[in-house]
Parts: structure tokens; sequence; C-alpha cells
């Protein structure tokens, strides 16, 4: 009796694995809260000579920023940039976290775009730099 139980054992393992594998979820570095605001993960690189999105990848958008990262100039010049690259005003584009790191979350306002807009632009931009 005690090998049968193993088997059913066994095999309802086995089911639940699948299941799991069947519907992986795509790691992408723009997504949105529950709000319903939209969020980029930034790997920010201060002090280039001039501002550009450099890679899209699962671990965030790397921005070069042409400005020094004193006194807050490297963040204000990433949320002017990446308001004028996304056609966005600038009051519709802050900064969320990381004010003092190089790993940021940049906050867009609820409305004034989409995800898929977002990521296109920004897939864009890095593949013509």
């Amino acid at each position: 009796m005690s090998s049968k139980t193993k088997k059913s054992q066994k095999g309802s393992s086995g089911k639940s694995d699948q299941q799991s594998q069947k519907a992986p979820q795509e790691v992408s570095p723009v997504s949105t809260d529950k709000n319903g605001c939209i969020y980029i993960r930034v790997n920010a690189k201060p002090g280039a000579k001039h501002s550009q999105i450099t890679d899209v990848s699962e671990d965030g958008v790397g921005i070069q920023i042409c400005a020094p990262p004193v006194e807050g100039q490297a963040n204000t010049e990433l949320v002017k940039f990446l308001a004028d690259t996304l056609g966005l005003r600038k009051s519709d584009v802050s900064l969320d976290r990381g004010s003092k790191s190089r790993q940021k979350i940049i906050l867009l306002e609820k409305g004034c775009t989409t995800i898929e807009n977002v990521l296109g632009i920004l897939q864009k931009e890095a593949g013509s730099s």
C-alpha cells in the first residue's frame, strides 16, 4: 500500500510543477503599481558627455546622464531627459526612489502613457545609440 501512496504523491507533485512552468512571467524594467502609475527601473550613470539610453534589460534601463552626481543635479537631468525622450511633461515624471543611488525608480503619472509605448521608445532609443 505504501508504494501506491508514493506513486500518487509523485504524480500529483509532477502536475503542480507543470502548471507553475506553464505561465512564465516576463520580467521588464517597466511596470505598473497598484494605483496604475507606471514605474521604470533605471541604472543611472552620471558624469557622461551627453545623456543617452545605453541599454534596456531585465535589471533596468541603463541611462548615461550629462550631469555630475552633486546636489541632485544628475537626478534633475535624469527626470528632464526621460520627460523629453518619452514626450511627456516634466511634471508627469518624478524620481520615486534612489535619490542617492545609481539604481533608481522613476514614476510616470497615471494616464499619461502606456507601458507598451514607454518600453517601445526606450528600446528604440537604446538601439539608436
